[in-house]
């Protein structure tokens, strides 16, 4: 980055404090790897090509995205605006002979290929906010092969198939890289019991690295903000052993990054808020942008957040600070919020699927099927407080059953959202909240843990 970090000292002291820490010795530098290169992860990237790119014998900072994905007529029409718009960047275009191309492709003369404009600096999923040009590399072997730190920037969908891949690279590799998954979805295992696996699981299931050298970072962070120097923070969670060290390397003016042991409580928040923030996105466009409407379904979907974490976990973290902030921005303006208003204004349909143009993968969708599932399953009865019978937990998390009914099951329409937190019998947050912490919820078997198993 610009600034302090990129004239000096402080840069470099960290960058050579991880390759202390990794074994790396002169003239042998530090290999950093995206793998994926949708919009958090190519500006996850791209923040650390600023900020110690220019200590090339020391690092190497690529990014791995398939090829041939095809640049249609109209984003390179909007791509040609966005350069023309700015001096600096139609400057280094000039500057690099790339400018022509895009001129051809704005008159439909050629086709740009997205991993092509990714080495230019442009995401395909995030247009307007160009970033510094990138190192792409499309054959995955090639790009992990002896990578020291690999970032995780794939949709939690995309996690399992890509990192099995990858697994068999690394059948012979000596040496244990390190991970960092910036995926945010989980998926649902019901068979020989229900349990939850979230992607560090699925890349250490995958690839046979341990958990121990697996992070998660979260939030909060809108990518293109980040990039433009906002003022954002975010946490690193995992094992003792790296997150110190990684949270100093990714730590930057303007990106402050804090660590954190609980990983199993910040994963699956990081599934959840997706999942309520398409509801959020519902509300927001069914009351017209109502802050009291998007109030009560804040309070409302957070009891049920805190009221799930209560299910995985022993002693979660609380929902306060960078974890609540996280929640925060994705139910505000994250790409699943997004997807909400679209559905609820009748400008998006469930039958287009998923994966949006532009937008990328909306991974709160998978999210919620996920959940339902596990938390429909009756092995996993609690006691209802009113009728004091037991019963499947999602029987007390309406919202997360409308959801299901709405974008999975397609029996309710997309204002049914509304009913769900306006029903007489909705409890008072605070009582899911006290009911969470008072009862006996911890089910270790849904992190495949045995009975009783307290290191979640």
């Amino acid at each position: 980055m610009v600034g302090s970090l990129a004239n000096g000292g402080p840069a470099e002291e960290k960058l050579d404090e991880l390759r202390r820490l990794l074994g790396k010795s002169d003239g042998d530098p530090l290999r950093v790897v995206g793998v994926g290169a949708g919009a958090w992860g190519s500006v996850f990237c791209a923040l650390l090509q600023d900020a110690y790119g220019r200590h090339r014998d020391r690092v190497q900072v690529r990014v791995w995205r398939r090829p041939g994905r095809a640049v249609d007529r109209a984003d390179a029409e909007r791509l040609f605006e966005v350069i023309n718009a700015r001096e600096d960047v139609l400057r280094r275009l000039i500057r690099r002979c790339a400018y022509l191309k895009y001129v051809e492709a704005r008159l439909g003369d050629r086709t740009l290929a997205a991993d092509e404009i990714l080495r230019d600096g442009f995401c395909l999923n995030m247009l307007d906010t160009p970033l510094c040009p990138l190192k792409v590399v499309t054959n995955l072997q090639e790009a992990v092969w002896d990578a020291d730190v690999v970032v995780n920037g794939l949709p939690s969908t995309e996690t399992r198939e890509v990192f099995g891949e990858i697994g068999r690279y690394w059948k012979e590799r000596i040496t244990q890289p390190l991970i960092i998954s910036l995926a945010k979805g989980i998926e649902a295992s019901l068979d020989p019991v229900p349990r939850i696996i979230t992607p560090t699981q699925m890349i250490s299931n995958a690839t046979g690295v341990p958990l121990e050298n697996i992070l998660y970072l979260g939030g909060p962070n809108i990518a293109s903000e980040i990039y433009n120097k906002e003022y954002a923070n975010a946490r690193i969670c995992g094992a003792d052993k790296w997150r110190k060290p990684l949270a100093n390397f990714l730590r930057q003016p303007h990106f402050i990054v804090w660590d954190n042991s609980d990983l199993i409580t910040h994963e699956v928040m990081g599934g959840l808020k997706n999942v309520y923030a398409i509801g959020a996105g519902m509300v927001a466009a069914l009351t017209n942008e109502s802050a009291t409407s998007k109030s009560v379904y804040f309070s409302l979907c957070t009891s049920e957040m805190i009221y799930i974490t209560h299910l995985l976990a022993r002693e979660p973290e609380k929902l306060a600070g960078p974890l609540l902030a996280d929640t925060y921005v994705t139910l505000l303006k994250g790409r699943n919020a997004w997807y909400g208003q679209k559905l609820a204004k009748g400008e998006l349909t469930l039958e287009m699927g998923d994966s949006i143009k532009g937008k990328g993968t909306i991974q709160g969708v998978s999210a919620v099927s996920a959940f339902y599932e596990l938390l429909s399953q009756g092995s996993l009865c609690v006691m209802h407080p009113e009728t004091k019978k037991p019963v499947a937990p999602v029987e007390l998390c309406p919202i997360l059953k409308t959801l299901y009914k709405i974008l999975i099951k397609r029996e309710l329409a997309t204002d049914s959202i509304l009913q769900a937190i306006r029903d007489e019998s909705m409890y008072d947050p605070r009582e899911r909240i006290e009911m969470a912490q008072r009862q006996s919820l911890y089910r270790p078997s849904l992190l495949g843990l045995p009975k009783g198993d307290a290191k979640a």
